[in-house]
């Protein structure tokens, strides 16, 4: 009895072992991966309009020694993307983990951890060659993503740790703002300015991902994105996956683009102006808490309300005197003033700018 009920457990361990072997495969075909990391740049020659950058890091993957590096501008123009690719190319997959130190805005990155982290990571002697039998360079990278949010005693505490681990260590220094990384750090890397991505390379790039993923889409709503992402082509990509979700069976239109980048309705914006510039206070205060009560972003709205005024056919003087108001209004908005009265009290310039010109 003992040994059939010991066959029995014998038996179901099997099938649990056999359903584990199998899940992971089986969750493999269906997992779903956000497509700004599943296309994200695998290797250097991948990386988008960035040729200055591309050409010293495959100098470097040639066999030549490796600057402490500093990558600056906005957004979404590849900066994480070329070091990670160009660490896998120098390294390989088997010592990527040991070779390579990340560190971004998410994690504690104080002066503690630049003087203990940090330094010890850089410290460590480098071992091990590649089982390609590819050359191996004789250093570490540490990567400081978002480093112009780090504090300025930490960013002073990397000064010495820079210099003294030159030997074994290559820092590679990320942010949006050049300005806010302190002076001695700028001047011991090799800086490198990335670009907004040109609308030409966008529409390409979101054209090969519709290809990979058989979307269905027109020209129209393609522009739209490269429009509305401003140069910025992770949020142009997580916008794509965005509206191919939301049609799954349908054409992606320029429609359900917009409405998914939060973009308010040219028609609005048009009403809004045509109210300041012709109506009275009273539906300029109703047109203003409709926009606002429709759920739009205040700064969405100031953006377009500023490409409109731009447009607009009235004096240099009225234009600057709306645009300084317009930066007064975005000021207050961040600090986290109350939306609906920041919009009334932008639109009511406008008026006032309007009934001078008339």
């Amino acid at each position: 009895m003992h040994a059939f009920l010991k066959g029995a457990s014998v038996q179901s361990t099997k099938l649990q072992k056999e359903k584990i072997t199998a899940g992971p495969s089986g969750e493999k075909k269906q997992r779903a991966v956000p497509w700004v990391e599943k296309y994200r740049p695998k290797c250097v020659d991948e990386v988008a309009y960035q040729e200055e950058v591309v050409a010293v890091l495959k100098k470097s993957l040639e066999g030549a020694d490796l600057p402490n590096l500093l990558f600056y501008g906005p957004p979404g123009t590849g900066k994480t993307s070329t070091i990670l690719a160009a660490a896998r190319e120098l390294f390989g997959p088997e010592l990527y983990k040991q070779r390579v130190l990340e560190l971004n805005a998410s994690d504690e990155r104080g002066i503690q951890v630049v003087r203990v982290k940090v330094k010890n990571f850089a410290q460590l002697t480098v071992a091990g060659t590649r089982s390609d039998g590819k050359p191996c360079p004789p250093f570490k990278i540490i990567i400081l993503d978002e480093a112009d949010s780090m504090t300025a005693p930490a960013q002073a505490a990397l000064r010495r740790t820079m210099e003294k681990e030159s030997r074994t260590t290559r820092f590679c220094l990320i942010c949006n703002y050049i300005s806010r990384i302190i002076e001695p750090l700028t001047s011991r890397c090799s800086k490198f300015r990335f670009k907004p991505l040109a609308n030409q390379i966008q529409h390409q790039r979101l054209l090969d991902v519709c290809e990979k993923e058989n979307l269905k889409y027109t020209n129209e709503s393609i522009d739209a994105l490269v429009k509305v992402s401003e140069g910025d082509l992770r949020k142009a990509i997580t916008y794509l996956q965005s509206a191919a979700r939301l049609n799954t069976d349908k054409e992606i239109t320029e429609k359900a683009v917009i409405e998914i980048a939060g973009v308010v309705p040219t028609k609005t914006i048009d009403n809004l102006l045509e109210i300041c510039f012709k109506g009275t206070f009273e539906k300029l205060e109703v047109a203003v808490k409709s926009t606002v009560d429709e759920g739009y972003a205040a700064s969405q709205i100031l953006g377009q309300l500023h490409e409109a005024i731009i447009d607009q056919d009235i004096s240099d003087k009225q234009k600057s005197a709306i645009t300084e108001k317009m930066a007064v209004v975005d000021k207050c908005l961040a600090d986290g003033a109350d939306e609906y009265l920041q919009m009334l009290s932008l639109c009511s310039v406008i008026m006032q700018q309007a009934a001078e010109n008339n």
